[in-house]
């Protein structure tokens, strides 16, 4: 067994969402979103790199010696599923180990709205997931795909960094590809995935403006693209593709999210009332006319109101998503808070006196 399996089955006993192990400090538990260092000595350089090396292909061994960061996934001897980031940093190697569940959750274990199956139900365009690291987007990702694998019959093909969950074909082939592993980058995965007869594509990251181009062709000739991005909200996510891309680009691309682009969810995580767990929010956006409208006429900074006059067409906006999550008792307001944009609006269920004064309660 390799020496960084103790940890690893440590932080699964514990629960804990990440395993951070860096120099010069004690292995680390990420737990229901706050960092916790576990009681053992601080590790050396020489001492880390020798566990990290233990789990390691030689072609990984190769990269890292070279100076690349290492993304891949890992199953330890207990038989847990980890992503795992290897990095280079001032004081030395460092490494996080991301716990991927064995089982696939469903949309119904999330809790999510309702209107994230209808989303499944596309037959093409193009279906957003965003938010900021280790919100939870891959899990959203999955727990849709387990949907059309469950409701529909379909070819699916995933495009990963690395692969995460993973899915047994039930009503649908899933082919899961890896980068690095299987295809050079996403831009090259959609290439070969249009090729392939799909219905659905995954795309992990539009992390650049070819792997973006790429996956709107897709969602423009016939098929379901399905992908992430960093941004945390509806409005920066547009602003984000349309940026993204060469300026002689700008129209052309304000014509594709018009048609084509089919919903926005983004997420964050929030804990429960009890602390022990964290439920994911979301701001929801459904492409209508009159948000088609506001893209082509560069009038985004005007979509948040078509979010709050929405609930009939399944959307909401973050703020109002939160407070309602809180009087349902479903989350923690002292957390809550940290990711609304109106924050007076969530001062009288505040209990942590610490927060209050940054509310400017004076309305000043």
């Amino acid at each position: 067994m390799a020496r960084i399996d103790a940890f690893l089955k440590l932080g699964l006993a514990q629960g804990c969402s990440d395993v951070h192990l860096a120099v010069g400090v004690p292995p680390m538990l990420r737990m229901n979103g706050d960092l916790m260092p576990i009681k053992f000595r601080q590790l050396s350089d020489t001492e880390l790199e020798t566990y990290i090396l233990e789990v390691l292909t030689a072609k990984q061994k190769e990269r890292l010696a070279a100076g690349h960061d290492l993304d891949f996934s890992y199953v330890g001897d207990e038989g847990g599923r980890f992503r795992v980031n290897v990095f280079r940093k001032e004081t030395g190697i460092g490494a996080v180990f991301r716990h991927i569940p064995g089982d696939v959750p469903t949309l119904d274990d999330l809790n999510v709205p309702p209107i994230l199956k209808k989303f499944c139900d596309y037959h093409q365009g193009m279906v957003l997931v965003t938010g900021s690291t280790g919100t939870g987007k891959s899990t959203t990702l999955a727990a849709m795909i387990d949907h059309l694998n469950e409701t529909r019959n379909l070819n699916i093909i995933s495009l990963e960094d690395p692969i995460e969950f993973v899915h047994p074909s039930k009503n649908c082939q899933v082919i899961q590809r890896e980068l690095g592993t299987h295809v050079k980058s996403f831009a090259d995965g959609v290439r070969s995935a249009m090729r392939e007869d799909p219905d659905v594509i995954l795309v992990g990251e539009l992390r650049d403006a070819e792997t973006i181009s790429m996956a709107m062709t897709a969602a423009e000739t016939g098929h379901l693209v399905l992908g992430t991005l960093h941004t945390t909200g509806a409005v920066k996510t547009i602003d984000r593709i349309i940026d993204a891309l060469p300026g002689e680009l700008r129209e052309q691309t304000k014509g594709f999210l018009s048609m084509s682009l089919k919903a926005v969810v983004t997420q964050v995580l929030v804990k429960t009332p009890d602390g022990r767990g964290r439920r994911a929010v979301l701001e929801i956006l459904v492409n209508t006319r009159a948000i088609s409208k506001l893209i082509t006429t560069d009038q985004t900074h005007q979509i948040p109101s078509q979010l709050q006059t929405g609930k009939n067409a399944g959307m909401q906006i973050m703020d109002q998503a939160l407070l309602d999550a809180i009087r349902a008792k479903e989350i923690d307001a002292d957390d809550a808070i940290r990711y609304a944009s109106d924050k007076k609006k969530f001062q009288r269920f505040v209990t942590d006196t610490d927060m209050v004064p940054t509310l400017d309660v004076s309305g000043g």
